[in-house]
Order: C-alpha cells, then structure tokens, then sequence
C-alpha cells in the first residue's frame, strides 16, 4: 500500500474516479495506528468522544483542550491518513478572530491537516476565512450533533420540501467557501443522492445512505465499544466489548486463584 500521504487533492481524486471515500474516527494513538495500516483515507477525531470515550452525553461539553490532546495523540500515529479534528461546540462561528485562532491551535499544536465545522450558510464566511488563510475545512450539515438541543434530540434531517431546499443550499454556500469536502448527516438516501451530484468537492455520509462519495462511522459504533445507544445507520461488525470483558474476567480468576503471573511471567534470577 501507498503511503503518500492523503491531502484534499487525493480525496477529491477519488470523488472524479468513482471511488469510495473510507473514514473512520479515532481518539488515541493504537487506534489510529490500526487505521493507518489498514488504509482508511480520512481520520476524523470526532467531539462524539465526549460520549464514546469520556462517558458524557451528548458532545457538548468537549473542549478545546480534549481535542488537541486527543488530536495530538492520533497524529503521532499516522503516516498516510489525513486526520480532520472537529471544532468543538462554541470554539467557532462566535468571533472570527476566535474562529481563527481556534482553528489555528489544532494545525500548530495537533498536527492536524484540516478541521470540521458543523453547519452551512453562517459558516461559509467562516469557513472562506480559514480557507483563505491555509486551513483546509471539512463541513458538515444535516443532523449536527452540536444542534442537538435545538433539535430536541437526535432526528433525520432534511424530510421536508423547504428542509430539502435548505440542505442543498447549504451544501453549495459551503462548496463556494472552499470546503474540501462535506459530511452528511442523517439525511434521506434521495437528498444525500442530488447533493451529491449537485456538488464538485467530495461528500461522505454518515446515516445518508449508499450515494455519497465516501462513508464514516465511530468506530467504537463499528466495533461494538459503545453499547449504550446503537443508530439505525450503524454496522456493527464486531462485539469487542463482550471479548473484553470475556478476558478481564478471566484475568481477575486467575488471580484470585494465584494462577498469574506464572514462572514464565517472573524474573527467577537475582540481578
């Protein structure tokens, strides 16, 4: 496998190509390393740690500071994957000079190659800015975890005619703002389908169906870490939590019947 590292140009490549664009989140350095070597283009470090690794729930008590040490974490991971880190809730769309300087704290000290901005119309001046100035920005529209509150709860987005409308008007004011791509949320399939044929930057879905330009899931949804709430949209192709708790169990018998550490586990010689 190739480890040129993935830039905009390369995923806007496979977009042209008609290749599927593989993204996946991760919060720690073992995860993302396990990412890389398996060829996922995109890492995203998503504020749903807050809820998958911190134990809140919703994302909206994640701070900047969780998100460059995780950031941080992941990018000294990685070769070849691009690493996109979300903006936390209230760490844009405020202040420009706030905006930037947020913005500018996860490329200087994470490391990262670009950053996500949830919403569309009010963040393409946002996003045109921070482009502008060499920041490369990942939107994302549809169900935005960080409107969670105003939505009461999490819903498909975009079932109406004037909600349709709305979606793909973003979509476009994000395109013109130079976003490198746009994650879509919980939209139907049809809509995820004409955004994406409408658009020239890459789309990836996330509860949108089969027609978007790429897919992302939270990996602890993939790989059954995260078992407090299952969407409709996720796979699950593992249940790593019952293997876990399978081999903790048999750490904590073993112990109590003085079975570990063995002499193979022991230093027998002095030193």
């Amino acid at each position: 496998m190739s480890k040129d590292k993935v830039t905009p140009k390369f995923l806007q490549s496979k977009k042209q190509k008609g290749k599927k664009i593989l993204a996946l989140t991760a919060y720690d350095f073992p995860m993302a390393e396990i990412l890389d070597e398996v060829g996922i283009d995109l890492i995203l470090v998503g504020d749903s740690l807050g809820m998958v690794v911190l134990g809140d729930s919703t994302t909206l008590r994640v701070t900047m500071e969780d998100m460059i040490r995780h950031s941080l974490a992941v990018t000294r991971a990685v070769e070849r994957s691009m690493v996109v880190a979300d903006m936390p809730f209230l760490s844009y769309g405020i202040t420009e000079e706030e905006t930037l300087r947020n913005a500018g704290r996860l490329i200087q000290e994470a490391n990262v190659q670009a950053v996500k901005i949830e919403g569309g119309k009010s963040m393409a001046p946002f996003t045109k800015k921070l482009v502008g100035l060499g920041i490369p920005v990942l939107g994302h529209i549809g169900m935005t975890p960080t409107h969670v509150l105003t939505y009461s709860g999490y819903h498909v987005q975009g079932k109406s005619a004037s909600l349709k409308t709305e979606i793909l008007e973003d979509a476009l004011a994000l395109e013109e703002a130079g976003a490198l791509g746009i994650v879509l949320e919980c939209i139907p399939s049809p809509l995820a389908e004409e955004v994406t044929a409408k658009l020239k930057i890459p789309t990836i879905g996330i509860g949108a169906g089969i027609h978007c330009d790429g897919q992302i899931l939270v990996s602890h949804d993939l790989l059954g870490l995260y078992t407090q709430f299952q969407p409709k949209f996720v796979k699950r192709y593992a249940c790593l939590s019952d293997a876990m708790k399978k081999a903790f169990e048999n750490y904590k018998e073993e112990v109590e019947k003085g079975i570990f550490p063995g002499k193979e586990h022991s230093y027998l010689k002095p030193a």
